[in-house]
């Protein structure tokens, strides 16, 4: 195999979750670019419609969509089974679910982290459970789910968050070791601060919570950032793109950070 069919997705088929905007975009793009053929999934119709229409099909690929709401894992998973049952097996997952809202751990209610398990957790199980026979008899898998550094060092003021993501990262190792015989693998990507409507949120929680200009505290954040700026939804792909491919068939049951190298931890 030459090094450009190693890392080509021709010929595959990607499952790519929360994929109108942000990471799952420009994983979904980054994919297609590849050369597979992409499932949108999201809650829009509109947005879905759009992004479909606009994702790279040089090589003939038939995208396509699925509308449904991540609240509900039971629907998706139905929903995802009625699609794969017309187009065809998926041999990558991507699991992308937006994170829940900010707020201090000793705040949350119970409800928080059942809402948020069963959205990130239930919903990762589920569609594992779906898309698993048919990667199993291709002999060729790839699950790769788009979480946060926070599974490394936590992050102030995410607290429901960062509980559910480190119990994705655990739940991900430990299909890692159950799988990898059949020519699957499962890695978790972990971006950093990254340019996405998600951490513009988070920036402006912030600075309302301590009454300062929003400048203060992306002043604050990119201190902390060894490459001195905020990431691009596109690196983060980048990376999704190489763990989807051939290339990386021996890197399995990893915490990939994309972090312009802010994690203080080896």
């Amino acid at each position: 195999m030459s090094s450009i069919e190693n890392y080509s997705l021709t010929g595959r088929r990607a499952l790519v979750c929360g994929s109108t905007q942000g990471i799952g975009k420009a994983c979904a793009e980054r994919f297609a670019v590849l050369g597979a053929e992409v499932i949108l999934v999201a809650r829009s119709a509109e947005a879905l419609t759009n992004v479909c229409a606009k994702l790279p099909a040089e090589q003939g690929q038939n995208h396509d969509v699925v509308c449904v709401d991540f609240s509900e894992p039971e629907q998706v998973q139905k929903s995802v089974a009625e699609k794969l049952a017309s187009v065809g097996d998926v041999q990558i997952l991507l699991n992308n679910t937006g994170g829940p809202p900010p707020g201090e751990i000793i705040d949350a209610a119970p409800e928080d982290f059942l809402r948020a398990y069963r959205m990130h957790l239930i919903g990762n199980q589920l569609l594992l459970q779906t898309v698993l026979p048919d990667m199993k008899q291709a002999g060729y898998g790839r699950v790769i789910n788009i979480i946060s550094t926070s599974v490394k060092e936590p992050i102030p003021g995410l607290g429901v968050s960062n509980t559910t993501r480190w119990a994705v990262a655990a739940w991900a190792k430990t299909v890692s070791r159950e799988v990898a015989s059949f020519g699957i693998t499962v890695n978790n990507v972990l971006p950093g601060f990254t340019d996405t409507a998600r951490l513009r949120s988070l920036i402006t929680s912030r600075a309302n919570g301590r009454g300062v200009a929003e400048d203060v505290i992306r002043d604050e954040m990119f201190a902390g950032i060894p490459s001195g700026r905020f990431g691009e939804a596109e690196e983060v792909a980048a990376a999704a793109g190489f763990l989807a491919s051939p290339a990386a068939s021996y890197i399995n049951g990893i915490n990939l950070p994309v972090d312009g190298g802010r994690l203080a931890t080896i």
